[in-house]
């Protein structure tokens, strides 16, 4: 064991000389690398800043415009919505007042049929029922006067022979 002491040594100084040679090489490609980013950097500063700037002379320009228009479109809204609201107040209004006009054609009509209901049930009751009763003891008063005259009937319209004094109740 003892001879493997300076092996030991030997291999963790190899181990150390690859790390600082590593360290090395990472430190030169970070410089250049710094060194690129750097130039990159300037360079971006000198076309960017220029757009940069326009841009915001452009939205310091357009602030004011913009500002007014947004002021305008809520104007235009809150007007609209007024207008809206008093077409739906007129429509809601038109609507009931139709509806209120359809009740009263329904309660007109309905009234009327009951009306005429009841006149022709008048005149059925005053004309034609009395003109019934009136035919009915002509014709009874006609039978019996015959009957009692002694002449017979006349042949029911059916032919068959039978007197109409029998069919008489």
């Amino acid at each position: 064991m003892e001879n493997l002491v300076p092996l030991f040594i030997i291999v963790t100084a190899i181990a150390v000389v690859i790390q600082a040679a590593i360290l090395v090489a990472l430190f030169i490609a970070v410089r250049q690398t710094s060194g690129r980013v750097e130039a990159l950097a300037s360079e971006v500063k000198t076309k960017a800043l220029p757009t940069i700037e326009t841009a915001q002379a452009m939205l310091v320009e357009l602030r004011p415009r913009v500002t007014e228009i947004v002021a305008n479109v809520e104007h235009s809204a809150r007007i609209a919505r007024a207008q809206i609201e008093r077409v739906d107040a007129t429509v809601s209004d038109a609507v009931d007042r139709t509806r209120l006009q359809v009740i009263r054609a329904d309660e007109l009509i309905n009234r009327t049929l009951d009306r005429v209901e009841e006149t022709s049930d008048m005149v059925h009751r005053t004309v034609v029922s009395p003109i019934r009763q009136m035919q009915g003891l002509v014709q009874g008063l006609s039978a019996g006067l015959e009957f009692f005259l002694g002449r017979k009937r006349r042949q029911g319209r059916d032919g068959m022979g039978v007197p109409q004094d029998e069919l008489f109740i």
